[in-house]
């Protein structure tokens, strides 16, 4: 390691990483010793540039690698670790399998917790209140007319008093994720929270709560494994909301090719203009009906009664959109043949602009009458001197705490929007998208950054103590220079590449079979795809043939159909999970099985040695044209005097090309081949560069 570590870390890593080694069996593998000094050099860096970005090909061993060299340097620098995945599944693979395994045979000491958001545990104030009124509907839960009747029918009250027993007998933690068996969504959010529904202390369940259970290591454990979206959302709320400040705190992102995806979503605005009438109408009704079983008190009127007029100027103002709205969905018509109507650099008219701004300024005032009569409702639970009943007060801050999320929702795009007159440096992107639903069309209002660059640098990068981000695929066409673009690390950071113990050359074989027909003849290449098939796929092989629509993937499983010797099993067909599962199974039965999956089967499907010996790509993986994010920045990029093309879309298709061959070799035992079924890879260009970020295949 560089003499700029201190001798001590340095003897510590070593020595952790050597015991490590020696107990469990294991050689030391270049990539990963590299690994662990880059992301030491690189969080010893001075402030501001303390982040490593490392680049591991598959099986490095980055977890061990990044835990062996992390752990120390947050001890030494005296800060919390906080490790963030992409997926619940691998944040507890690292919880319940990698740090327990580092502890007990590196000699290294360390305290670590799992946390996860509100969402993926039980509500038990919900469940009691839904168990206890299950023969009737209860008027507190159906707030709006787009949810569905919460009355229970035999099975879910049956699920639900499972649910309960499991808990109150120690069987289960009211994880949703340790459940033994997969809980559909719309029956698990009506039993789990958010932070505006949960009165936290107050509540009369607090001291049984799942959620509060699994916090009460956190503040002491020396490492937090977290995901993608709660750091996000912590950091969202000005960051030390619900993990440690970022000041005191260096983050691991694990699947780091993830992470400005993610911060897109989180910080991306919409609303539907219909729905949000309709939900103005039930919030009404919904108000009215909680000051007449309140006995209309007094110190709650304060807070609700001027709602009513609050309301009834959002409902004008958004009437007034209506006719703007609909010139430009007959322009869109017209110029774009679209769905959607995008606003060019993300400036949005000024007549829009002016009732945008109006409707931020009420929409505010709603917002503070609603958290207003929320902290009322929470103080009555407390209090009952306020002349609110504990009960109903307990009944109904949930349903004002949604009303209060929702609104704080519709103001924060409105004051978006209200900001959109100008073109700023980079921009947003802002669209207007027309829905076709069960109770008729909507328009839906998003606004979006194009990259997540600025809103990163302004929550983490600037922020943070420490960072490193890692991923088998973080370099495109061999540099970093899409990840910077798009994540905002900056240039002083640390960035390196680690190889892959693996042989490549040896492990797979990469075909390219003379295909004439061109992905762009949508027809003719079906039909070579389906004939491609059936020569090189056999009845014996274990196969994953990926596409990038859902349309070429039901064409050619049509076209195939007659193909007995095949026995495909198309995403579609039945749950991912029962998909894998049959197909595992044929395997193991010495039968051949073949897979037809779109983008979610090209990453983050495991299947190793025997269950997987070929990979077929029917096309390169471009994005789908028309996603108004995407089109805004190859506007963006295109008026920068860029090729769009060439550094955005090449660059992405590189990325997910490399990731769909990766499903092949797992381990350094596993042997197959990759077929590629594009022929723009031998006729253009950009297919060459394409190839050549590819691991060294044997062509």
């Amino acid at each position: 390691m560089s003499a700029s570590i201190p001798e001590e870390l340095k003897q510590q890593i070593q020595s952790a990483y050597s015991e490590y080694l020696e107990n469990r069996g294991f050689r030391a593998r270049y990539g990963q010793r590299l690994m662990i000094a880059e992301i030491v050099k690189g969080l010893l860096q001075k402030s501001g540039e303390a982040i490593s970005v490392v680049e591991a090909g598959t099986g490095t061993g980055k977890t061990v690698a990044y835990l062996l060299a992390a752990l120390p340097v947050a001890a030494y620098l005296g800060k919390k670790l906080v490790v963030s995945t992409a997926t619940v599944a691998l944040q507890e693979q690292i919880v319940n399998k990698d740090l327990p395994d580092l502890a007990k045979h590196s000699g290294m000491t360390f305290s670590f917790d799992l946390v996860k958001g509100r969402g993926r545990y039980l509500c038990l104030s919900k469940l009691d209140n839904l168990l206890n009124n299950h023969q009737n509907t209860n008027p507190n839960q159906a707030l709006y007319e787009d949810e569905l009747d919460l009355r229970l029918d035999d099975q879910q009250h049956q699920l639900y008093q499972q649910l309960g027993e499991a808990y109150a007998k120690g069987d289960w933690d009211g994880d949703r994720d340790n459940w033994p068996d997969e809980l559909d969504q719309q029956h698990w959010q009506t039993i789990t929270t958010d932070h505006r529904q949960c009165t936290n202390r107050r509540c009369s369940h607090f001291s049984g709560c799942s959620f509060f259970r699994s916090r009460q290591g956190l503040e002491q454990a020396d490492c937090i494994v977290a995901n993608h979206d709660l750091v996000l959302s912590d950091l969202a709320l000005g960051g030390g909301a619900i993990l440690p400040e970022p000041e005191e705190t260096i983050y691991i992102f694990d699947e780091g090719h993830h992470l400005s995806d993610k911060a897109l979503q989180h910080f991306s605005f919409n609303l539907r203009l219909k729905s949000t009438q309709n939900w103005i109408k039930q919030l009404a009704k919904t108000l009215l009906r909680v000051q007449k079983e309140m006995k209309n008190p007094e110190v709650l009127a304060r807070n609700l009664q001027p709602v009513e007029q609050l309301l009834e100027t959002i409902k004008t103002l958004q009437d007034n959109l209506y006719p703007i709205v609909e010139q430009l969905q007959g322009s869109a018509t017209a110029e774009q043949d679209s769905e959607y109507f995008r606003f060019t650099d993300g400036v949005v008219p000024e007549a829009i602009t002016d009732l945008a701004n109006q409707l931020a300024v009420v929409y505010g005032r709603l917002v503070s009458q609603l958290d207003s009569a929320a902290e009322t409702l929470k103080e009555a639970i407390d209090d009952p001197l306020i002349g609110i009943p504990k009960e109903s007060a307990e009944n109904w801050f949930p349903v004002i705490g949604r009303l209060l999320s929702r609104a704080e929702a519709s103001c924060a795009l409105w004051r978006d929007y209200a900001q959109a007159s100008v073109q700023t440096t980079v921009p947003q992107a802002r669209w207007l998208k027309w829905l076709d639903g069960p109770e008729g069309s909507d328009t839906e209002l998003s606004s979006s950054p194009i990259v997540a660059s600025d809103t990163l640098n302004k929550h983490l990068w600037d922020s943070c103590a420490g960072a490193v981000v890692t991923s088998a695929t973080l370099t495109a066409l061999g540099e970093f220079d899409r990840l910077i673009m798009r994540s905002g690390i900056p240039r002083g950071s640390r960035f390196s590449r680690v190889p892959s113990p693996f042989d490549y050359a040896t492990a797979a074989q990469l075909n390219i079979p003379n295909i004439q027909a061109s992905p762009s003849d949508i027809q003719a290449h079906d039909e070579a795809v389906a004939d491609t098939l059936e020569k090189v796929l056999s009845a014996e092989d274990a196969a994953l043939v990926l596409f990038t629509s859902w349309r070429q993937m039901l064409s050619v499983q049509e076209k195939m159909a007659d193909c007995e010797d095949l026995k495909i099993l198309a995403q579609g067909m039945y749950s991912k999970q029962e998909v894998l599962r049959r197909h595992h199974k044929r395997i193991e039965e010495g039968k051949g099985s073949v897979l037809f999956g779109l983008a979610s089967f090209a990453e983050g499907v495991d299947l190793p040695g025997k269950l997987l010996t070929h990979v077929v790509i029917a096309k390169i993986p471009f994005s789908v044209p028309g996603d108004p994010v995407e089109s805004a920045l190859h506007e963006w990029v295109r008026k920068r005097g860029g090729d769009p093309f060439m550094d955005i879309s090449v660059p992405d298709a590189s990325v997910k090309l490399i990731q769909a061959c990766g499903r092949l070799i797992r381990s350094e035992t596993d042997r197959g081949q990759i077929t590629l079924l594009d022929n723009r890879l031998l006729t253009r260009r950009y297919g060459q560069a394409l190839l050549n970020a590819l691991p060294p295949f044997r062509r």
